[in-house]
């Protein structure tokens, strides 16, 4: 687990969640999604930044390492750390995973890991928050790869698979407290969202709006029910779904949509780019969210949807 990461000495530490990018070869839509970008993080001031996958356009992207490069280049320009999990386009325009990764990390500011050799996809990792005074860790966030597509014979997207589900399960027995001590919460970040975004909205307490049909996994491999059980996931965020960015939350854990940042893909006239912002707070297990919209906007509140 890496140690940079720190909380403020007011207590606070701020994510900016960048999902969908889409760059692919410095079209106006690219430079637009970096002019946005560059005005949330201004606006946010955020101590980390995470992508949840599709950076890349996929196909499109006919130079994967220039795509990365202005993908992170206003997080560079700014000296702020970030890392990433990737999408199902990602890997589409032609260079593996591992390539893409190695690429990642010849950037500044990058925390993305390998993760075991061993486990399904690439880029299974945690991240460990201290406390203010470094002496603690107040948080962990939890990155995994929910691959791409689903077997021949399933059809649809991928998921986490049954080797990740067994490794996050060794890893939150590792995490949890000794005697008389609170376990740090924890904040898991993928991109392709799980069943329970179904339930959550149906079970009709979300905030925010629901577009298009939530593309998950057809096959529940029991993610939820493991971080569940770990009693102490707070949250998982998701892309994928560029015009979904509810949020509700299902037996205690929030299931939070990102808001789609990039123009070189599809959207909503009326569904504005923009970001999600996690801010956590030290001594809390809770986190508060809001959206940073791309006209500056901040939607810290929405109405419940109607059954």
């Amino acid at each position: 687990m890496n140690r940079s990461l720190r909380f403020k000495t007011d207590g606070s530490f701020t994510i900016v969640q960048f999902t969908d990018t889409h760059f692919c070869n410095g079209e106006k839509e690219d430079a637009d999604t970096a002019s946005l970008m560059s005005r949330v993080l201004d606006a946010e001031r955020p101590d980390l930044v995470i992508f949840t996958g599709d950076i890349l356009g996929g196909e499109y992207a006919s130079d994967p390492e220039a795509a990365w490069r202005m993908a992170t280049a206003p997080l560079v320009a700014r000296g702020l750390p970030w890392c990433a999990v990737f999408g199902n386009h990602d890997d589409e325009c032609g260079a593996s995973r591992e390539l893409l990764l190695a690429l990642q990390q010849q950037i500044p500011g990058c925390l993305t890991r390998a993760g075991p050799s061993h486990l399904s996809g690439r880029g299974n990792f945690f991240l460990r928050i201290r406390n203010a005074r470094g002496r603690t860790t107040a948080a962990v966030l939890c990155c995994l790869d929910s691959n791409s597509y689903a077997d021949t014979g399933i059809g649809g997207y991928g998921w986490v698979r049954e080797d990740q589900i067994r490794w996050f399960n060794r890893a939150m027995h590792r995490l949890k407290p000794s005697p008389g001590s609170v376990s740090p919460p924890i904040l898991v970040f993928l991109h392709i969202p799980l069943p329970e975004y179904n339930d959550v909205w149906l079970q009709g307490a979300c905030l925010g709006e629901k577009n298009e049909d939530i593309c998950c996994p057809r096959i529940n491999t029991g993610l939820f029910a493991a971080m569940h059980l770990a009693g102490s996931v707070r949250g998982v965020f998701a892309g994928h779904d560029h015009i979904n960015d509810f949020n509700g939350i299902l037996h205690g854990i929030s299931l939070c949509y990102g808001r789609a940042t990039g123009y070189n893909t599809y959207g909503l006239e009326h569904f504005k780019r923009g970001a999600r912002i996690i801010r956590l707070h030290e001594d809390d297990a809770n986190f508060t969210t809001w959206l940073r919209l791309d006209d500056g906007t901040l939607v810290d509140r929405s109405i419940p949807h109607a059954t």
